[in-house]
C-alpha cells in the first residue's frame, strides 16, 4: 500500500515589509525638529548658556525687554545661529523633496537633484563672482544672484538639449544632465585653477562642498518660499508620481501625461535647486539618501514619502550643519563633507540590507 503526501494548493505567501505609519512619523520628525533647532542656536564656542538662549529666543518672539548687557548675546542668538539654523532646515527640506521628485521623473535609484547639471551650472556662477567680482553692483546678493542665474541658464541648456519630438525620456535627461554637469564642472575646476588669489580658491572650495556660513534672515523667505511652492506642487501631483515610477505606458493608461508631468518637475526641481544651492552651495548625499531611507520606513507611495522626507531632511542638515561648525570649532568644515561622511556609510549599508529594492515597494 502506498501513501502521497499532498502539498498545500497554495504556498504561504511572505509577509509584507512592517512600515512606520507615515503621519505619526512627521509628527516626532516634526517636533524633533524645533527642538533641534533650539539645540542648533544654543551650540557654539560664544559660551552662551541654554537658560540664557531659550530668554533671548522667548524676548525675541515676545518682544520682551532685555539687559543691557545682553544686546551682543541677542544679536548672536538672532542674527547669527537662528537664521543659519533656519536656512539649513530649508535647504535639507528642498533637497530631500525634490531627490524625490527626480528619482521619480528619470526612474533611476541613483538620481539626485544634481544629476540634472543644475547644481553645476550654479557653481559657474557663484566662481565667477568669487572669482571674477561679476555682478558686484549688487553687492551681498552677488553671489545668490549669480549662481541661481547661472543654474537656470543650466536648466534651459539641459532642457534644450535633451528633448526630442517625442518629448523628454528619462534615459536622455540623465545622459545630458551628466554630460553637462562634468563640462560645469571642468569650467568652475578652470577658474579656480586660474584664480590670482588663494583666498579666493579658497572660499569657492568652500562653497563648492557646501557652506551655511554666510546665512541671514534676507536668504531665508526668498529660499524658505521656493521650497514650500515646490512641495505643495509635489504633494499635489503625488498620485501622478506614482503613475509616472511605473512607467510611461502605465502611466499614460492611468490618464497621466508623463512628457507634461516630466516637463513640470523639471521646472520645479531645477528651481527649487537652483534656490537652495544658491544659499547653500553644493549640498550632496542629502537628495540621494533621505529618499531611499524614507522608502525603506513607509513604503513607497508618494504621498508617504513626501510627507516625511522633506522633514527627514531637514532634521538631518540641522544636525550636520552643527557638527561641521563645532566640530573642528573655530574652524569650520563644510557641509558637503559632513553629508558624505555620514552617506557612503549608511548607502552601503542600506545596499546590504536583504530585501530592499532601491526605489521599489519595500
Amino acid at each position: 500500500m502506498t501513501s502521497t503526501a499532498t502539498a498545500p494548493a497554495t504556498a504561504a505567501a511572505p509577509p509584507g515589509p512592517r512600515r512606520t505609519p507615515a503621519v505619526p512619523l512627521a509628527v516626532a520628525l516634526a517636533a524633533a525638529l524645533l527642538v533641534s533647532l533650539v539645540c542648533a542656536v544654543a551650540v557654539g564656542s560664544s559660551g552662551l548658556g541654554w537658560g540664557q538662549v531659550l530668554r533671548l529666543l522667548r524676548a525675541g518672539l515676545t518682544g520682551g525687554r532685555l539687559e543691557a548687557d545682553e544686546a551682543a548675546a541677542y544679536a548672536i542668538v538672532w542674527e547669527i545661529r537662528l537664521p543659519r539654523a533656519v536656512l539649513s532646515a530649508v535647504v535639507g527640506a528642498g533637497l530631500a523633496a525634490t531627490g524625490v521628485a527626480v528619482q521619480a521623473m528619470v526612474r533611476n535609484a541613483l538620481a539626485d537633484p544634481f544629476v540634472l547639471g543644475i547644481s553645476s551650472g550654479a557653481a559657474v556662477g557663484a566662481n565667477a563672482v568669487l572669482m571674477l567680482g561679476a555682478f558686484a553692483s549688487l553687492g551681498v546678493w552677488a553671489l545668490s544672484a549669480s549662481a541661481f542665474a547661472a543654474a537656470l541658464l543650466a536648466m534651459v541648456l539641459v532642457y534644450l538639449t535633451a528633448r526630442t519630438a517625442h518629448g523628454l525620456t528619462p534615459l536622455r535627461l540623465v545622459l545630458t544632465g551628466t554630460a553637462m554637469s562634468y563640462g560645469f564642472s571642468a569650467l568652475t575646476a578652470l577658474m579656480v585653477f586660474a584664480a590670482a588669489r588663494g583666498e579666493a580658491a579658497r572660499s569657492a572650495m568652500m562653497w563648492l562642498l557646501g557652506s551655511l556660513g554666510g546665512a541671514t534672515w534676507g536668504s531665508v523667505p526668498i529660499a524658505a518660499a521656493t521650497v514650500l511652492a515646490g512641495l505643495a506642487y509635489l504633494a499635489c501631483a503625488a498620485g501622478r508620481l506614482d503613475a509616472l515610477a511605473m512607467g510611461d505606458e502605465t502611466a499614460a493608461s492611468l490618464g497621466v501625461d508623463p512628457d507634461r508631468l516630466r516637463r513640470e518637475l523639471f521646472v520645479v526641481t531645477a528651481a527649487v535647486t537652483g534656490t537652495v544651492v544658491a544659499v547653500s552651495g553644493a549640498i550632496g548625499f542629502v537628495g540621494l539618501m533621505v529618499p531611499h531611507l524614507v522608502r525603506m520606513l513607509v513604503g513607497a507611495g508618494h504621498r508617504r514619502v513626501l510627507l516625511v522626507a522633506p522633514l527627514a531632511g531637514a532634521l538631518l542638515l540641522v544636525w550636520v550643519d552643527i557638527v561641521s561648525r563645532t566640530l573642528l570649532a573655530p574652524a569650520e568644515l563644510p557641509v558637503g563633507v559632513v553629508t558624505a561622511a555620514v552617506g557612503v556609510p549608511c548607502f552601503l549599508l542600506l545596499m546590504r540590507r536583504r530585501g530592499y529594492t532601491f526605489g521599489g515597494g519595500r
